[in-house]
């Protein structure tokens, strides 16, 4: 199987190559990323690569065990991206404007990156004929304001720009599987965290960042506000039964864990595992709270058991443990 990855250099994608090199099946892979994010050096932690320059792609050759290829370029690049998807059996759309605040501070940016983004790499399957498409989205900005859990069924109404780019995106996959009959599917991502995050915004990696680092973390608001957090080796698998279980074509799915953590309850969970790894003297402070978050998010991922058969496996306690070793290993000063 022939995988292209937007954004592929970043935490999920650098994780998502390491998955499929774990599967031992052939696949060739080819990663689209402007390194704005992502490195060559997070690239190489999990696989051997080769560079293609953007002028010179060309339809990959026949799978023979794994190979990866990296196209530095822009998702903006419309000619990029009809030449990028030419031989692919699967896209997964990783590459975006992540996050709230990027959105309010540039509005405009988050619409050309989210949403232009995506249509050049939706366009690039229509035209090439690539027959499965993925889109990396997100429930809790999508839907906005509710009461949770949040399902497939709920009307959107976001109240950032980021969550409305996030839906006209979900839109686009719906318009492009009933117009073209391109199999695409919508995951809502809950809040990925894990081993390979120390480029993430999300708050287990800021927290982590900032404790390793001596610095007091911020915890915008009363620290009330709830999320569904889920560990990245989860969301992997969610993301290959996207691109590979059949009659899934047009469909939404909420993937996270069911389960709803407040912001506190996190940064105590840190406080106490960072305490066990011989990490002390955590200073945490309240900031106000950031304009278009919302103030619960939760998921109900049934849908996903029942249609995709995926269920999440690593429980919150277990999966900070395990990230927070790896960042200690990482990032701790000497």
């Amino acid at each position: 199987m022939n995988w292209l990855i937007t954004g592929g250099c970043g935490f999920i994608g650098s994780s998502l190559i390491r998955y499929l090199r774990e599967q031992g099946e052939d696949a060739h892979i080819r990663i689209v990323d402007n390194l704005s994010v992502g490195t060559r050096d997070d690239l190489a932690a999990v696989t051997d690569f080769r560079d293609t320059p953007a002028d010179t792609v060309a339809p990959p050759p026949a799978p023979d065990g794994v190979t990866v290829e990296l196209v530095v370029g822009d998702i903006l690049d419309e000619a990029l991206a009809l030449k990028a998807t030419e031989g692919f059996d699967a896209i997964v759309h990783l590459a975006a404007n992540t996050g709230v605040a990027p959105s309010v501070a540039n509005p405009r940016l988050d619409c050309m990156t989210n949403v232009v983004g995506l249509l050049n790499y939706l366009e690039g399957a229509r035209i090439n004929q690539v027959p499965r498409f993925v889109l990396a989205s997100s429930g809790g900005t999508v839907i906005g304001e509710c009461e949770p859990p949040i399902n497939e069924e709920m009307v959107p109404h976001p109240v950032s720009p980021y969550g409305a780019s996030k839906s006209a995106g979900e839109g686009y996959c719906s318009a492009y599987f009933g117009t073209f009959g391109i199999q695409t599917t919508a995951l809502r991502f809950g809040n990925v965290y894990g081993p390979g995050s120390s480029h993430k915004n999300s708050v287990v990696a800021k927290f982590l960042r900032r404790a390793l680092n001596q610095e007091i973390f911020e915890i915008y608001g009363d620290g009330k506000q709830t999320r569904d957090f889920i560990y990245i080796d989860d969301l992997l698998g969610a993301v290959y039964k996207a691109a590979t279980v059949p009659d899934v074509g047009g469909e939404v799915f909420q993937i996270a864990t069911s389960a709803e953590t407040t912001v506190n309850e996190v940064a105590d969970k840190l406080l106490t595992v960072l305490g066990d790894l011989g990490v002390h003297g955590v200073e945490v402070k309240h900031a106000n709270p950031l304009p278009g978050e919302i103030r619960r998010n939760y998921a109900d991922t049934s849908k996903a058991a029942r249609m995709l058969g995926w269920q999440p496996e690593v429980a919150l306690d277990d999966g900070l443990r395990r990230t927070a070793q790896w960042f200690i290993e990482r990032l701790e000063p000497a």
